[in-house]
């Protein structure tokens, strides 16, 4: 029969009601659950620097933008500071979910761990890493050394506790030096990269003089860098970005500064320090960035840096549990590298949600979040 001459089904609505009437609604991911966004409670006088205070301060903002995807997937958002109220402020609210998005207490990063602490005490659901890979992640040293016990490859260090303290010999320059406890890039610039002795200890001696820190001390594997993001959303995946320098900017050392991660705004990409493009890694490193994961008891998400050699050779250089987590528009790494791979924010959050909630939430909305 011709498809103009079929007949009319019998099932037709009867009705306009019937027809402008859906026969199911599926509430939004979130709907009926209140959540809960920590933050830092960065105050300056918390921190010996205004550079590491604006790396605090900069959460007011994520959450900000963070907030109104939270809200499209139907939660109702209430945000609170990570200070001494905390405890009695959760309480109060008995939140559904609890975004963490805490990186210091008072001004000091290896009090942070102290929030999912807490928050276990109170029996709530949260987002990151635990208490135990929480404070792995504020001692870099410790960092290194399981990894390497773990065979896991990293540069040759070592940890001063004084700028007094004898040099490696085994150790070859140029030799790059970071703060023990403190992320965020604080204080890597163009003096980060010493090529002697008294270069090294000018650096280290105003570090632990001004930070009251302990300096970690590594080779620095000039070559090309890369960030590695592992998310869990039911299924642990890796999506790595390379950092693609822009050679007329910077000096001789390319690394990923304190001005470039947090003080260009530009919108203009051709001004910025570097770019991200999508990194497609080989089986190993891609086995080596799950085990490096796992060895530091990460949990949710996490951010890992990579340098490759000359030779194409890779070495773990900063792992971080807790990196700034939000969408690309705030321009986080995170958020940056999985919309590369097709993944916005919405499904970030949707995929943390369900995997935080073991699941519940499909059976509740009947909603599942899509795996790419």
């Amino acid at each position: 029969m011709d498809q103009a001459q079929q007949p009319i089904p019998n099932d037709q609505p009867n009705s306009l009601s019937e027809i402008s009437q859906p026969k199911s609604i599926v509430a939004p991911l979130l709907s009926g659950f209140r959540v809960a966004i920590l933050y830092s409670d960065a105050k300056r006088e918390y921190f010996a620097t205004e550079e590491h205070y604006l790396t605090e301060a900069e959460v007011f903002d994520r959450v900000k933008l963070i907030t109104p995807y939270l809200e499209k997937m139907g939660a109702e958002v209430v945000a609170l500071p990570g200070n001494n109220n905390l405890g009695d402020e959760l309480r109060k609210l008995n939140p559904g979910f609890v975004l963490n998005l805490v990186d210091s207490v008072r001004g000091d990063e290896t009090l942070a761990p102290s929030v999912p602490g807490l928050l276990e005490l109170l029996d709530l659901s949260y987002t990151g890493s635990g208490i135990l890979g929480m404070s792995i992640n504020y001692n870099k040293f410790l960092t290194k050394k399981l990894m390497e016990q773990r065979g896991l490859p990293v540069p040759r260090y070592q940890l001063m506790n004084a700028w007094t303290d004898t040099v490696n010999p085994l150790l070859r320059y140029p030799l790059i030096s970071k703060l023990n406890s403190i992320h965020g890039s604080v204080e890597i610039d163009d003096t980060a990269v010493t090529e002697n002795e008294r270069q090294l200890r000018e650096r280290v001696k105003r570090l632990m003089t001004v930070y009251k820190d302990d300096v970690l001390i590594e080779e620095f594997i000039a070559g090309r860098e890369l960030a590695a993001v592992v998310f869990e959303g039911m299924k642990r995946k890796v999506y790595v970005g390379e950092k693609v320098f822009n050679q007329e900017i910077g000096g001789q050392y390319k690394i990923s500064s304190f001005s470039a991660v947090w003080q260009e705004d530009e919108l203009d990409k051709s001004k910025w320090t570097y770019n991200y493009s999508k990194y497609e890694p080989n089986e190993a490193l891609k086995e080596d960035i799950k085990k490096c994961y796992e060895v530091l008891k990460m949990e949710d998400y996490a951010k890992l840096d990579i340098r490759l050699d000359q030779s194409g050779r890779y070495y773990f250089i900063d792992p971080n549990a807790n990196p700034a987590f939000g969408p690309k528009e705030s321009f986080c790494a995170l958020g940056t590298i999985m919309d590369l791979y097709g993944i916005d924010f919405t499904q970030i959050l949707k995929r943390l949600a369900i995997n935080t909630l073991n699941g519940s939430l499909i059976q509740a909305n009947g909603e599942a979040a899509a795996e790419n």
